[in-house]
């Protein structure tokens, strides 16, 4: 048995088409079902529905053989014990550093000044605002991160941007791109030993529809 993990949502969505690129079709919609295991076209493979958040865990432990997650989730998970053989170009988006429309974020760099940062990325933000010299005092929120700065928690986020909708409509500017972020492939690698053919296999087919994707 393959089990390959899996968040709810745009991942779920966009691996669905390299799924079928691989021959697997998910029996079931996850948005529509309750089941936390869903059985595939291939009795030999599984998903199983976990937070994404926690995809890099339950493939690292054994949990799941191989698993879909965003880069940002991999760097604060620290990625210890996982094969990541493909960069999938799905769930694309960028972190980036936010702040209400009326602050001098530029200025307050430039001056040296403290920044509160509220995000639950705190291992990317500290690197990158360690790499500037900026010296910021990092806040762990987990949700609902545009209301920091609005009730004066925090003077900016770093968090997920994918159109800025949700930013403009907190009236917060987006004002320092941190990195791009796109969804990779990991693999628990010692089932990558044991189950070597099939996962192989299901990588191929990933690179295939990718490349085909792009041509």
């Amino acid at each position: 048995m393959i089990t390959l993990a899996l968040s709810k949502g745009r991942i779920f969505d966009e691996t669905v088409p390299l799924l079928a690129a691989a021959g697997i079709e998910v029996s079931e919609d996850p948005e529509k079902s309750r089941k936390l295991i869903i059985g595939t076209s291939r009795p030999d493979v599984r998903v199983v529905l976990v937070r994404a958040s926690d995809v890099p865990t339950y493939v690292q432990h054994g949990g799941a053989d191989l698993g879909v997650t965003g880069k940002d989730t991999l760097i604060e998970h620290g990625g210890e014990g996982l094969y990541q053989p493909l960069d999938l170009q799905i769930a694309k988006c960028r972190m980036s550093v936010a702040v209400r429309a009326d602050f001098d974020y530029a200025n307050a760099v430039r001056q040296g000044s403290r920044i509160r940062v509220a995000t639950k990325y705190t291992q990317i933000a500290r690197e990158h605002f360690s790499d500037k010299g900026v010296h910021v005092d990092l806040i762990k929120l987990y949700g609902s991160m545009e209301l920091a700065p609005l009730t004066g928690l925090a003077d900016a986020i770093v968090d997920l941007v994918s159109t800025g909708s949700t930013l403009k409509a907190n009236h917060l500017v987006e004002v320092e791109e941190i990195m791009r972020i796109s969804a990779r492939l990991v693999v628990n690698q010692a089932a990558l030993k044991l189950k070597r053919e099939p996962i192989r296999s299901i990588i191929d087919c990933f690179a295939a529809a990718i490349e085909g994707r792009a041509s």
